[in-house]
């Protein structure tokens, strides 16, 4: 549920070959008086990997992309000041356009701000994502995120049609970007993150995956499981150390299928 007066953010998803389309936009917004952030996951390029970086990306948008606007910086090797100063005049609206990497995810509430380019967007958790989006679509105007995805050669190239929504594809990636582009709702996303990363185990240390269930899946059958653990609850309040004659089999069974990890389950 959006608070009164906001529009749900218009979420499109483009590729580099897009990227005058993506500008156009942007340069749309602030021909109209307002402002922009642009993300980036590095501060600084590397040889290590071929990604776009926020120094980099600051220099070109104020030289080639965006020179009638001012172009600001932020990123986390700031000093304190300097980021404070940089976000008052974002605020304040002295700056059009925010360069940044993900120190913007929280606590930053700029109305006026109605379009966000997240460069890389592949690199980003699908909870990431939503709550970077969240910065945008927080005054009455409509807002716009736009997801710029660069595959790396493993995966198979997005397909993209003109109106910037994914085309079906089976790579976590482009499932991620998809659930984003589809959905404004974070209950929504939770359910596709949990869905494509997996919740990995439960009496173990593994926090993500797929998890060793053989016959449901957490959220189609959540009702299933519910039912399942209320009756658990149920055996062990009758019987806590499942010493009864009749539950022998289940408690070894239990200890065969998960031997050493039934501790882990007291800690957690």
């Amino acid at each position: 549920m959006l608070p009164p007066g906001r529009k749900p953010v218009r979420t499109l998803l483009y590729t580099d070959g897009q990227r005058h389309k993506t500008w156009q936009l942007v340069g749309d917004e602030l021909k109209a008086g307002r402002q922009a952030y642009i993300v980036y996951p590095l501060v600084e390029e590397s040889e290590k990997v071929d990604l776009k970086a926020a120094i980099q990306g600051a220099e070109h948008l104020q030289r080639e992309v965006f020179p009638q606007a001012r172009v600001g910086l932020l990123h986390g090797r700031l000093p304190t000041a300097e980021k404070e100063r940089t976000m008052a005049a974002f605020k304040a609206g002295t700056i059009q356009v925010l360069v940044a990497t993900t120190v913007i995810e929280v606590g930053v509430d700029v109305p006026n701000a109605t379009v966000m380019v997240i460069e890389h967007a592949e690199r980003f958790g699908l909870a990431q994502l939503h709550q970077l989006r969240g910065r945008v679509g927080r005054g009455a105007h409509q807002s716009l995120c736009i997801l710029m995805a660069t595959y790396l050669a493993r995966e198979a190239r997005t397909r993209v049609s003109r109106d910037g929504r994914p085309e079906q594809n089976a790579s976590n990636a482009q499932q991620r970007l998809a659930a984003l582009v589809n959905s404004n709702d974070g209950f929504v996303i939770a359910e596709e993150d949990l869905r494509i990363r997996g919740p990995g185990e439960f009496l173990g240390l593994r926090q993500w995956g797929v998890p060793e269930f053989r016959a449901a899946n957490l959220v189609r059958d959540a009702q299933l499981l519910e039912q399942a653990r209320q009756e658990a609850v149920t055996l062990l309040e009758e019987d806590p150390g499942l010493m009864l004659p009749q539950h022998q089999a289940f408690k070894a069974a239990m200890f065969r299928r998960w031997r050493g990890r039934l501790a882990l389950g007291d800690v957690s």
